[in-house]
């Protein structure tokens, strides 16, 4: 009886650990299962705002930008059954490229032209769900303003900024445009000759019509076009500018140097040596007359020229009553002559008639002023030897003066003979001096790398002295051309761009070539057409945003 009870219990003990082990084994995927998904739902996930793909586990700093890096919401994986949507993207399919109707699970030739079967990448739809078409159409996005990586698909704040998030208008892809033709007019002469008017070429013959297609504007590296609403555009103060047809004029200022015209510059010398007897201009600087006594010279050899006269004229009239008529007109020519000696040293016609009238000898040769002006230069003094061809004065009419003016070889260009010029002093508010540029020289200043322009500028009150510095500016008229306001231009150093107003809210950035700077606009010499609305005041704002879109379509490979 002992036996059989004891048989029992031992069948009991072994039947209960069966049906242990197999409820342990059943409930042991289940429970890994659990366990792995509760470890999913509570791993966190860090991220650079800047650089999606530096990620952590753990807060910390981006290895690139070192900005922190931002916590990612992370979206459990579905619980029961396993997706099917892995198992297809796992599934490989092979396929012909000639004939895409011949498909294999497996690799291959294909059936047909016995090419090799080429592995597709399939992707599955989602089961449980009908076209998600439809969904994405009416989902809203709401991102933020000053960082458009930051994006919802709920109203809120910026993770970085706080900023509240604003809802995206979603825009269609433009369909293919037709291109934009315009009416051009070439010669029939010189087809390289064009104009956007009509109008007679450089030959006056009658310029023809044809259409041109103009080429899309391309955005520039490193920029992308954004999207601001009327709420964002007041937010941030957005004004816009136009391009608009301006006379454009460069502007030089220069500095320049008074320096006295040498063309009006006189020297005082005499043919003859002697010495200085009297002296009537003691100082240098002393202004003079013209015709005015400078000085008187004694020369032995005038005296002596002198009396030579007196005697051909004494013989002369003895001739004169010959009645030879060649021995008479010996006689005037000998008088002919001395007279003549006395003109080559500079003794005047006035002064040989009253020797001649008086008979008496002058000791003393008088030198007199040959223009009015000053003495800016004096080399002789009382009882001083003088020798022919000695400087002793020098006399400048400063009545006209020069102006020594600094071109810099970027301005060469615009700097003309004959173009107007206004000559001012910094110290002499609302006096200004009109001139003109006479010479350009024909080489530059090594140590300063100018080029020196010579001005003529009228100085009839003599306000202007000799070596005054003053500021010399002179005006370039290109005429009218397309200009945009110069607080629009966003220049590098190496290319300059603008921010156009497009359809609707669209602002897209172009890249344009500009020219001169006038009154606070800028010649356009490619880019833009006249009528264009251009951003002209929070341009900065409206640039950081487009590098910042453009940065995160370089990384995520497309649109935000």
């Amino acid at each position: 009886m002992k036996d059989k009870i004891t048989r029992y219990g031992l069948c009991i003990v072994l039947v209960s650990a069966f049906l242990f082990t197999s409820c342990q084994q059943q409930a042991g995927p289940q429970n890994q299962a659990k366990s792995e998904q509760a470890e999913h739902q509570h791993k966190k996930l860090y991220a650079c705002p800047m650089h999606p793909q530096i990620t952590s586990d753990k807060p910390g700093d981006c290895l690139i930008c070192g900005m922190r890096l931002v916590e990612q919401k992370v979206n459990a994986a579905p619980q029961g059954k396993k997706s099917t949507t892995a198992a297809a993207e796992q599934k490989k399919v092979y396929t012909c490229p000639m004939h895409p109707q011949i498909t294999s699970d497996k690799p291959g030739d294909c059936s047909i032209c016995g090419m090799r079967l080429v592995e597709q990448k399939a992707s599955a739809a989602p089961q449980g769900k009908k076209s998600t078409a439809g969904v994405t159409a009416q989902k809203r996005v709401f991102s933020c303003p000053m960082h458009p990586q930051i994006t919802s698909d709920k109203p809120g704040d910026c993770s970085i900024c706080g900023m509240r998030l604003v809802e995206q208008k979603k825009t269609a892809p433009a369909a293919g445009k037709a291109p934009v033709k315009k009416t051009m007019y070439r010669s029939t002469m010189n087809p390289n000759e064009v104009s956007d008017k009509p109008g007679k070429d450089s030959m006056g013959m009658d310029m023809v019509p044809f259409e041109a297609e103009e080429k899309p504007a391309v955005a520039p590296k490193g920029l992308a076009d954004i999207t601001v609403t009327p709420e964002q555009r007041t937010r941030l103060g957005l004004t816009f500018g136009t391009v608009e047809m301006r006379d454009i004029v460069k502007e030089l200022r220069t500095s320049a140097r008074i320096v006295p015209d040498e063309t009006r510059m006189f020297t005082v010398t005499t043919k003859i040596d002697g010495y200085v007897d009297k002296l009537y201009v003691n100082v240098t600087g002393q202004e003079v007359k013209k015709g005015q006594p400078l000085l008187t010279v004694y020369s032995p050899e005038l005296v002596s020229s002198q009396q030579e006269y007196l005697t051909a004229v004494t013989i002369a009239k003895n001739l004169s009553h010959s009645a030879d008529a060649s021995i008479a007109e010996g006689g005037k020519k000998l008088i002919d002559s001395a007279r003549k000696r006395l003109k080559l040293w500079d003794i005047s016609k006035q002064q040989i008639d009253r020797l001649e009238k008086t008979g008496e000898v002058e000791k003393y040769l008088t030198l007199y002023a040959p223009s009015s002006g000053y003495v800016i230069e004096k080399k002789v003094l009382p009882g001083q030897k003088i020798m022919p061809g000695e400087l002793l004065l020098i006399v400048a009419d400063l009545s006209v003066v020069w102006a020594e003016a600094d071109i810099y070889e970027s301005d060469l260009p615009y700097v003309k003979v004959g173009m107007p010029v206004t000559f001012s002093l910094s110290y002499w508010p609302g006096k200004s001096f009109p001139g003109n540029v006479s010479f350009l020289f024909p080489y530059l200043d090594p140590q300063t790398r100018t080029l020196k322009a010579r001005l003529i500028i009228n100085n009839p009150e003599l306000l202007l002295k000799g070596d005054m510095y003053g500021d010399a500016r002179l005006n370039y008229d290109l005429g009218r051309k397309p200009a945009v306001p110069e607080s629009a231009v966003m220049r590098t150093g190496t290319r300059s761009y603008v921010f156009v107003a497009g359809e609707g809210d669209e602002i897209k950035p172009v890249e344009v070539t500009i020219g001169i700077r006038s009154e606070g606009y800028f010649e356009v010499l490619s880019g833009l057409r006249s009528g264009e609305r251009v951003v002209t005041s929070a341009n900065f704002l409206v640039d950081s945003e487009s590098s910042l879109k453009a940065a995160l379509q370089a990384v995520t490979g497309g649109g935000q």
